[in-house]
């Protein structure tokens, strides 16, 4: 979500542009909804050569991003024409609910697209399917574990019957929501634990991070340690870090625990001092084929929000202005170097999905197009702030 609350005033040089982006956001996501014919289908990608998006079924764990896209254009523009798209847009989300295939993508689904769509209408039928997301996914809390469940199809390939991914730190947010707004209060208490367990078993002693970490549900005790989309289990894959970054400044913002704050400060002092000179980082930072391997757009979008965030939850004025001045000049190489072509469709170029398969390289993606968005927006949020004051 956009919000940010404290902020400092210190301006920096190298500065995106934010009007200028968001006017070429605009453009692209009014062409790629004119295009659409099927609402049930979501985009999700651009493959090389192509312009225009190609989609997925209404369930898949990216569906949120568009819906959640057109939210944002929505809240910076306000024109009720966008309102209307991304309401139209929303509707083939909630037909998850109503289906078994259920897994703890749910916050991405549910909260990128009704979640923002209640924050800015009210509109109450969007909070009661946020709060049926959040239902489903709290059932897949283990108690004994203390985490919810990743990938329930795929349990048999790991050495226990739970696992739990770096990215469900993402879908706490929801939770954490839910308990504070009509839901069960016992979700913050699964959600507080969640991070917890996390924190403890998947983040290594030097502020890395494990992509999945396998457990016995019997101890609770944390059996493998493994990725599925860095370069090998003890490498440190970018967009995993990207949703430790921002993962736990969202906990520490719903929680005030100080072992959070901590967390994703460090999370952050291992991304930045791994960065390559334009800001945005390799897909993985151990990849064997730096310099010639490809570049994370996503991981880049995604760390900038969260830095823009922890910028203004930082107790520490001076850390708090660092974590800004990165995250701008994050910005401003995604829009001065990492822009897609003027006739395609995305925002981005150059994302990551899953380099060991294959699967979506060098190419836009729509959730980088997703933080983008958000990141230029929580910047804007924090400059009329300052120039409030």
């Amino acid at each position: 979500m956009v919000a940010c609350n404290n902020v400092s005033s210190r301006k920096y040089d190298n500065q995106p542009d934010v009007e200028y982006i968001m006017n070429i956001a605009l453009d692209k996501v009014q062409s790629a909804a004119d295009s659409q014919k099927d609402f049930n289908k979501i985009p999700r990608n651009i493959p090389e050569g192509d312009t225009t998006w190609d989609t997925d079924p209404y369930h898949t764990w990216t569906a949120g991003f568009w819906p959640g896209a057109l939210w944002y254009l929505y809240d910076y523009t306000g024109d009720e024409s966008w309102k209307n798209l991304a309401h139209e847009r929303n509707l083939p989300v909630a037909q998850i609910l109503a289906g078994d295939r259920k897994d703890h993508d749910l916050g991405f689904q549910f909260f990128c697209s009704f979640g923002n769509g209640y924050r800015l209408t009210g509109n109450e039928q969007y909070k009661e399917y946020v709060l049926t997301a959040a239902d489903q996914l709290a059932a897949m809390y283990h108690p004994v574990v203390g985490t919810i469940l990743s990938w329930p199809h795929a349990i048999d390939r790991y050495k226990a019957p739970h696992n739990t991914i770096i990215d469900n730190l993402m879908n706490l947010e929801m939770l954490f929501w839910a308990a504070k707004n009509g839901g069960n209060p016992e979700y913050y208490d699964m959600a507080l634990n969640h991070a917890t367990v996390t924190l403890k078993n998947q983040i290594r002693p030097d502020y890395t991070q494990w992509h999945v970490v396998a457990y016995d549900t019997i101890s609770g005790e944390a059996v493998q340690k493994v990725t599925r989309q860095g370069y090998s289990d003890e490498s440190l894959w970018a967009r995993g870090q990207a949703w430790g970054i921002y993962g736990f400044t969202m906990v520490y913002r719903e929680t005030g625990q100080k072992e959070f704050l901590n967390a994703a400060k460090n999370m952050a002092k291992v991304f930045i001092d791994r960065l390559p000179e334009d800001n945005v980082p390799y897909w993985d930072f151990d990849s064997p084929d730096i310099p010639d391997t490809p570049r994370d757009a996503s991981a880049a979008a995604i760390t900038a929000s969260g830095l823009l965030e922890l910028s203004t939850l930082s107790d520490n004025e001076d850390e708090s202005a660092y974590y800004y001045s990165i995250a701008t000049k994050m910005l401003s190489s995604l829009s001065e170097n990492y822009l897609s072509d003027g006739s395609s469709h995305a925002i981005l170029d150059h994302s990551v999905g899953n380099f060991n398969r294959g699967s979506e390289v060098d190419i836009p993606i729509i959730y980088a197009d997703y933080y983008f968005i958000e990141a230029l927006l929580r910047k804007k949020e924090i400059e009329e702030k300052v120039n409030d004051r």
